[in-house]
């Protein structure tokens, strides 16, 4: 079995990324067609409604800084309240109508409930939930010592997308809206001390592939 593990361990790595040195060249494509779809046919966003959650950083501040230079309403959500009021002054300075900062933690239901029923009764409609709250680590399985993390870390990369979604929906529908899910490559490309980040965006990767087939509403996702 050592020498199994020691051979996968070997051979993984180098597999993976002779993999997406392969991949690639398709996916740059798509991606050149995706940008010259949305350059011509890309959804006016001007006075839309949008909710961005893990927005205190990363990916998720820069999607609403995206949002704001064309016009839209933004719903800053994170734990972290001090660091969206900077972003929010950055927003409205890129061109954002109005900008609501929010502190809540996508794992607890009630938070999720409260900050999607607040925009309803802020502007009456929602037109785009974008889900970025996300968690890695970089350790491997079986040397982990502290076995607390791993419900964590699915709460934050999987009920962190399912329970702002769950609330969002019926609104989503009512106005033919949008989810944006940040789905990850490691859904579909697992590398090694990724175990559970890997199988909590596979989770995400699936559950949204499968609304797709169950609602009325339109589900894009980004790596």
């Amino acid at each position: 079995m050592d020498l199994l593990n020691s051979l996968l361990d070997l051979v993984v790595p180098p597999a993976g990324l002779a993999m997406l040195a392969f991949a690639w060249p398709s996916l740059s494509f798509l991606h050149a067609c995706e940008g010259v779809y949305h350059y011509f046919f890309s959804e006016n966003m001007d006075n839309k409604v949008v909710i961005v959650t893990g927005a205190s950083s990363g990916i998720g501040e820069q999607i609403a800084y995206e949002y704001a230079k064309r016009g839209a309403n933004l719903v800053l959500v994170a734990r972290k309240e001090d660091r969206l009021w900077g972003i929010e002054e950055n927003a409205r300075a890129l061109g954002a109508r109005h900008v609501t900062v929010k502190a809540a933690d996508v794992v607890k239901e009630e938070d999720c409930r409260r900050f999607v029923d607040e925009t309803i009764n802020q502007f009456g409609h929602l037109n785009h939930l974008v889900n970025t709250a996300s968690l890695g680590h970089t350790f491997f399985f079986e040397e982990a010592t502290d076995t607390s993390v791993f419900p964590h870390m699915m709460d934050i990369n999987f009920w962190g997308n399912v329970y702002p979604t769950y609330f969002a929906l019926p609104h989503l529908r009512r106005s033919k809206g949008r989810i944006v899910v940040n789905a990850s490559v490691e859904s579909w490309l697992p590398m090694p001390r990724m175990s559970l980040y890997a199988a909590a965006k596979a989770a995400v990767l699936n559950f949204y592939e499968t609304l797709r087939f169950e609602g009325k509403v339109h589900v894009g996702g980004g790596s």
